[in-house]
């Protein structure tokens, strides 16, 4: 119940400030058609009521077991089971990600069809994927994460320098609607999760620094394939 109000809340205050700033602009300034202003009032409500119900789907069921998988994993002691589970965690989640589908249907109207949906869908969701493994990868053997981002955005350059420049905005633009409502809360859970087997006490820091890590992987994949289309 507790878990109910608590996203309620979040939800009304998120979305009432845009709201009601839209309502002032209608009777001040824009005066936009009487039933353009109703649809704006009728997609509020549902994107209340929409993300009310992913909140609470994402804090009931995404979460708990997402550590419970990453708290699992370490314990099979198999250091290729945990990075295998990370990489297909990872990509599965990218794959259902809705700002990457809305990203790569842009894409391919703006490319007229060169870049299909779907091989920027996968590509993207490949890169995540790998990097996901590597966040994992770092927790088990604590390595810094200073280095590995050093290193991936060194290979970001190098690549950005090798691409049409057509491509060097996409790329970052899909690194960022990786970081969304899907991909965000597993990958944190699951790090969580084997960051507490693995450190113990020292899991909370540990966790930290997954996502910035794993948004590295989709920048890569498109500038590989501006390397590829290019």
């Amino acid at each position: 119940m507790n878990d109910i109000k608590d996203q309620a809340k979040e939800v009304i205050f998120a979305i009432l400030p845009i709201t009601f700033v839209i309502i002032i602009l209608q009777y001040t300034i824009i005066w936009l058609p009487t039933d353009v202003f109703i649809q704006f009032l009728i997609g509020v409500f549902m994107v209340s009521l929409g993300l009310f119900l992913f909140l609470l789907g994402v804090h009931i069921g995404l979460l708990p077991i997402g550590e419970m998988i990453g708290s699992t994993l370490p314990k099979t002691k198999k250091i290729s089971l945990i990075l295998f589970f990370g990489f297909l965690l990872g990509f599965v989640v990218t794959v259902a990600e809705p700002d990457v589908r809305v990203l790569s249907s842009q894409i391919d109207d703006v490319s007229g069809g060169d870049i299909s949906q779907m091989v920027l869908i996968y590509s993207v969701a490949i890169g995540l994927g790998i990097f996901a493994a590597l966040s994992l990868l770092r927790i088990v053997y604590n390595i810094p994460l200073k280095w590995l981002l050093l290193g991936g955005y060194a290979i970001v350059f190098v690549l950005a320098a090798c691409t049409p420049e057509s491509f060097i905005p996409i790329s970052f633009d899909a690194g960022g609607v990786t970081t969304g409502p899907m991909a965000v809360p597993f990958i944190l859970a699951l790090g969580v999760g084997v960051a507490s087997v693995i450190r113990g006490k020292t899991s909370s820091s540990d966790s930290f620094g997954l996502v910035a890590l794993a948004s590295i992987g989709p920048i890569i994949a498109v500038l590989i394939l501006g390397v590829i289309y290019g």
